[in-house]
């Protein structure tokens, strides 16, 4: 590969003739010529190695919206790009053929940091999202172009499971998480994913108090994690221990991966989840793959006036003064 050479991972540690990474809550035992669970770190001889390093699989120029990000500068552009591999195996994911190869499996072309920032200022976009795959597996990646370019602005969609260092470095350098909430049953959450509802929980609250701009993506998939009593102790979590203005997506779920034989969501159920979340007295509850007129509204909690109109990736800002409601003055916790 031109351009690059082996480029070391950050947080490991030696244990005899192999290492423990230490990036994640996997803790994976990598012997040499191995690779993590993620797919994107392999031991060589003396050193663990970031695989994935500057591989990008896709990348475009999309709405932010596309990210799941209703209130991190809205109707505007984003630079967006991924790699591959995942520290979680999600039965669902409609990525799963960026996220569950490794480098060698998937085709790739190399792109330094700078070669990434050069094409972000190209197409005139201020804000680069790393998405597609996990990004939290592209820790090394991530940090040295925010390094090089610290004016932009850098968004990640991730299931926000890593170890407590690295996210608090990342925190230092990210500006908004659009992060997936796969159940609120840590039961349920295993079995989708191969990961842990308690980690992510905690992980969430450590980005809300560093003051990263969050909102929080819940799939709803018919009978496994749409319980009312699930749904409302997720919603009442996001209230007492977060914030009432926190941005909610439920989500329509798609058949897909390991989960092909599934039913699709029904659109009932997923405005029934808005409802309840809605009741459990959060401000900005949204509803995800549809094309449904006001669910995906931005509607000023205090005085009931439109601020954003939405359909799909489409935003039209009909009644913002900065981030707060022009009609009443109410703040809508909206970075703009």
């Amino acid at each position: 590969m031109a351009g690059i050479d082996k480029i070391e991972a950050q947080y490991y540690r030696r244990e005899g003739d192999a290492f423990v990474c230490e990036l994640c809550q996997q803790k994976c035992f990598i012997r040499v010529g191995d690779f993590g669970l993620c797919g994107t770190r392999r031991a060589e001889e003396d050193i663990l190695i970031s695989n994935n390093y500057g591989k990008i699989s896709s990348l475009s120029v999309d709405p932010i919206e596309r990210v799941n990000l209703y209130h991190y500068k809205p109707h505007s552009k984003c630079f967006t790009l991924g790699s591959v591999g995942c520290n979680m195996d999600c039965r669902f994911c409609k990525n799963y053929s960026f996220a569950k190869l490794t480098i060698g499996k998937k085709r790739a072309t190399f792109k330094s940091p700078e070669d990434i920032v050069a094409m972000c200022r190209d197409e005139e976009v201020d804000t680069i999202a790393f998405t597609y795959n996990e990004p939290m597996v592209w820790f090394e990646y991530i940090m040295d172009v925010a390094k090089i370019a610290p004016d932009l602005n850098i968004v990640l969609q991730t299931n926000c499971w890593v170890n407590d260092g690295p996210l608090r470095e990342l925190c230092d350098v990210v500006d908004a998480m659009s992060i997936d909430v796969k159940a609120f049953d840590k039961k349920v959450f295993k079995e989708l994913t191969e990961g842990n509802l308690g980690d992510v929980m905690m992980n969430i609250l450590t980005v809300h108090e560093k003051g990263v701009h969050i909102e929080l993506n819940y799939l709803v998939i018919p009978g496994i994690n749409d319980s009312d009593e699930m749904v409302k102790s997720f919603c009442t979590w996001v209230k007492e221990q977060l914030s009432p203005d926190i941005p909610i997506h439920f989500s329509r779920f798609n058949p897909d991966y390991k989960m092909r034989d599934e039913q699709m969501t029904p659109v009932d159920t997923l405005l029934h989840c808005r409802e309840i979340g809605m009741d459990c007295g959060l401000d900005f509850v949204y509803v995800g793959n549809t094309l449904l007129d006001d669910a995906d509204d931005t509607i000023c909690p205090e005085c009931g006036n439109v601020a954003i109109k939405r359909l799909g990736y489409s935003a039209h800002i009909v009644s913002l003064d900065g981030g707060k409601c022009a009609e009443c003055g109410h703040p809508l916790n909206v970075i703009r």
